[in-house]
């Protein structure tokens, strides 16, 4: 016996309403795909890891040029390396504070280290103070004289620093030097005494500096509002009671900032010493820090000694660093 396969056929739909559930949803859900809204983009699970990944390969190349110098710079410090180290006649010991302990007990240190703080203060309120002066004429001053000031300025500026000491050594040479026959000193020697050396080195490193204080003031100054210039000017304020009352409270951050920067560069002065002075003047008088741990260095190969004295002048410039980010925070700006 055969059973026949019944196949059910669905009813038609009364006045042609639908049946199925597909037929009976809305037109809207119907819709093609391409009207709908987009899919959401799936944030990354770890979001602060992304400024690490763009940073990550300038922080390798700083730490290969940075990091790994001051930790052989530490290292060397306190160990026992001079020549005999260096050559492998002798093994090298661990020496501990040592060095640092000689470094401190030596008299020629601290005189070198007296004469580095005061130099290098004289070169800031000098570079400082030029620049903010002639930051202030630039302002009252017209196009033509203000534009080449800017060029002779910057082209100071971008002298390389051996170049400009060579410069300022012949201009001021006693034999042939333009500077004493304009002056009538005959064949006086400005390298010969300690403080008219200092002096003349000073005046370099002034020269070469104060273009950055003066630019970066400058554009401090036009950023003042001038109706704050003029109520000033009104009110019979001449150019210095202008500076002192309104414009040095103003450009304060700007100050700080290049204050700071040229205690940082002028306490790190070495090619002009080294130069103007033939290497730090007649029996060290012209010494600074950084031409003592030279000469300790390279001269005496006393290398820990002088290893020590630049791990002393790191921890100093990284006081100067600290002092300066804390005026910074305090003046509001972000770190």
């Amino acid at each position: 016996m055969s059973v026949r396969h019944r196949t059910s056929a669905r009813a038609p739909a009364r006045n042609g309403a639908p049946t199925s559930a597909r037929e009976r949803a809305p037109a809207r859900d119907r819709a093609p795909a391409r009207d709908r809204a987009p899919a959401r983009v799936r944030p990354l699970r770890h979001p602060g890891w992304t400024p690490w990944l763009y940073l990550a390969p300038a922080l390798v190349v700083l730490a290969g040029l940075l990091v790994y110098p001051v930790y052989q710079l530490g290292l060397i410090s306190v160990l026992e390396y001079t020549q005999a180290q260096v050559s492998g006649g002798e093994p090298t010991s661990f020496q501990g504070l040592a060095n640092y302990a000689e470094l401190l007990g030596d008299a020629q240190f601290w005189d070198v280290l007296l004469a580095t703080v005061v130099f290098a203060g004289c070169c800031v309120l000098g570079t400082v103070a030029v620049g903010c002066g002639l930051a202030v004429l630039l302002t009252r001053i017209r196009a033509l004289p203000r534009l080449l000031l800017m060029l002779a300025a910057l082209g100071a500026w971008a002298t390389p620093a051996i170049t400009g000491s060579t410069v300022w050594v012949f201009l001021f040479d006693p034999d042939f030097g333009p500077v004493n026959r304009m002056l009538g000193l005959g064949d006086h020697s400005w390298t010969y005494g300690r403080y008219s050396a200092f002096t003349l080195v000073l005046l370099e490193v002034v020269w070469c500096s104060f273009p950055l204080v003066m630019v970066v003031t400058y554009a401090g100054i036009r950023a003042v509002p001038g109706e704050v210039l003029e109520a000033a000017a009104l009110d019979g304020a001449g150019v210095w009671r202008t500076w002192r009352s309104v414009l040095a409270p103003m450009l304060r951050p700007v100050l700080i900032v290049v204050t700071i920067q040229s205690v940082i560069w002028d306490f790190k002065v070495f090619t002009q010493i080294y130069v103007m002075t033939d290497g730090g003047g007649i029996a060290g008088q012209n010494l600074v820090l950084n031409v003592y741990a030279y000469q300790k260095a390279f001269a005496s190969a006393e290398y820990s000694l002088g290893s020590a004295i630049g791990v002393v002048m790191l921890l100093i410039l990284l006081a100067v660093t600290l002092v300066y980010l804390k005026l910074l925070r305090r003046n509001g700006e972000e770190i």
